[in-house]
């Protein structure tokens, strides 16, 4: 163990006594009530079985993202780590050995080294990049970004980023300016691949009725947006009497919440949950179930895309482009900017303006995706380095 491993796990034990108490108090939550046992305490969360492949992933996005390469590799052993609990479950769904990512301080036990493994994104945790090169494994950096917001932070911190980027054999990065952030790093065999987002399968897992009026979905909603987005519905309601609102929260453990904000904010509108009643009667109908918002997406008329209208970063657009909706979405989409480079017809608005970027939808055509990637190509890769 060369000395700056040795210190850098020394930080982390030290972290994670000082952080205990925390950690306790976390595992009686819903949202981390098997995710923080198992990442920190490893409970539950045993080392992987001998495989070829390990992907490890964050969250939900990225989970799903790996999906064509999981069915193009299905020769081989898969393996793949989550952050979150939404993550997770997704993951599930694979021919593959799931876990969570245990704390980086586990990882020197915990670990079994497979030939390739394969971070998404910008999951650059030191030990796991540190102790998988030094075991032998390929380590390549897929889908890899750097948003133009966060490139400050990294670059003062460009010592430590030098030297985690040094165990990376290979990094393919979403477009060139991720790439020029990347080398500005000190990072080497980088090159431009393109976002993977692009190749993923995006399907309907049932359907459901169209309804005759206008049909709006909030996808994706964060804590502060939801409120904004019913009261721009109820200003549009006296355009459009008919049209109805489906709100979607990215959270699960925030349904109940968001249903009384609906009830506090729109008394005069009828409510109703999706887990009771399907049939859209209501104004306005919170889906408090998971896995639906694709089938919505596919019978909606305009999504409104949550997570940009507070500073989160945005969520992935081409799901509601794919089933022609006419997305709304807010101006803080700094993670997803690469993708909606790809996505046209879209308004791009203040959370106070959702009334009339409703109003404006009506004479704008459906939200397009005229993009693709060749995902032959990093298939070929990683069996080559999975056979080598």
């Amino acid at each position: 163990m060369k000395v700056f491993d040795l210190f850098y796990t020394f930080l982390a034990a030290v972290l994670f006594i000082a952080a205990f108490p925390f950690l306790i108090l976390l595992t009686f939550k819903k949202k981390y009530r098997h995710s923080v046992p198992a990442r920190f305490f490893l409970w539950k969360n045993h080392p992987f079985q001998p495989h070829d492949i390990w992907f490890h992933v964050c969250s939900l996005g990225e989970a799903k993202a790996i999906a064509p390469l999981v069915e193009l590799l299905s020769d081989a052993k898969i393996a793949i780590t989550t952050i979150t609990h939404t993550g997770y479950e997704a993951a599930l769904k694979y021919p593959a050995q799931v876990r969570y990512l245990p704390y980086e301080l586990w990882l020197w036990i915990w670990m079994r080294a497979p030939n390739v493994v394969v971070v998404l994104e910008a999951e650059f945790w030191y030990l796991l990049f540190r102790i998988a090169h030094a075991r032998g494994s390929r380590v390549i950096a897929l889908n890899a970004r750097i948003s133009e917001r966060s490139f400050g932070k990294y670059y003062k911190m460009r010592w430590f980023y030098k030297r985690l980027l040094s165990q990376c054999d290979r990094i393919f990065c979403q477009s060139t300016d991720d790439m020029v952030r990347f080398i500005a790093l000190g990072a080497h065999n980088v090159e431009v691949l393109g976002n993977i987002k692009l190749a993923q399968k995006i399907e309907m897992t049932k359907s459901h009725l169209k309804l005759a009026c206008t049909l709006i979905v909030a996808g994706s909603t964060h804590e502060g947006e939801e409120e904004s987005i019913v009261r721009g519905f109820l200003a549009y309601k006296e355009h459009n009497a008919d049209a109805k609102l489906l709100v979607v929260p990215r959270h699960p453990e925030r349904f109940e919440k968001v249903y009384g904000l609906i009830q506090k904010t729109a008394p005069s509108m009828s409510l109703s949950r999706w887990s009771e009643s399907q049939e859209m009667a209501s104004d306005i109908t919170l889906v408090n179930v998971m896995g639906e918002l694709n089938n919505l997406y596919a019978i909606s008329d305009v999504a409104i895309l949550g997570g940009a209208f507070a500073p989160i970063g945005g969520h992935n657009p081409l799901e509601p482009a794919h089933f022609g909706c006419k997305i709304i979405t807010g101006e803080h989409i700094f993670l997803q900017r690469e993708l909606f480079k790809y996505v046209h017809h879209v308004q791009f608005i203040a959370q106070e303006c959702v009334k009339q970027a409703l109003i404006s939808a009506e004479g704008l055509p459906p939200s397009t995706v005229d993009e693709t990637i060749d995902m032959d190509r990093i298939v070929n890769y990683l069996k080559t380095e999975i056979k080598s």
